[in-house]
């Protein structure tokens, strides 16, 4: 069901994903870790840099985008399913996308 959601990081400058393992509630933000690291999604942007950081402190599981405009999205994966994570990135990224679109085309 993820693989049919269209993530191009193009807009991304960098993905943090960090979480705790032993903690019950990460299996969906390791899941999303392993998804962002799909080849074919990577390869939407080569110079986004993704980064897993595991604690074992019992901090919640939590993904950080930086995008390359310098807007963050902050996503606590607690209460998240991998498929809300990558629809929200997702949707965030087409955005971005359409907005830089809509700025070359009107700058001659």
């Amino acid at each position: 069901m993820a693989s049919k959601i269209r993530v191009v990081l193009r807009p991304v400058k960098s993905i943090v994903v960090r979480f705790c393992p032993f903690e019950s509630n990460v299996e969906s933000t390791r899941k999303f870790l392993g998804c962002i690291n799909h080849k074919k999604i990577q390869a939407t942007n080569r110079n986004c840099e993704v980064t897993a950081d595991v604690r074992h402190d019992g901090s919640e599981p939590l993904v950080d985008v930086m995008f390359v405009d310098g807007d963050r999205l902050i996503m606590k994966g607690a209460n998240l399913t991998t498929v809300e994570m990558l629809t929200a990135l997702g949707s965030r990224c087409n955005a971005k996308d359409l907005k830089e679109e809509q700025k070359s085309k009107k700058s001659p």
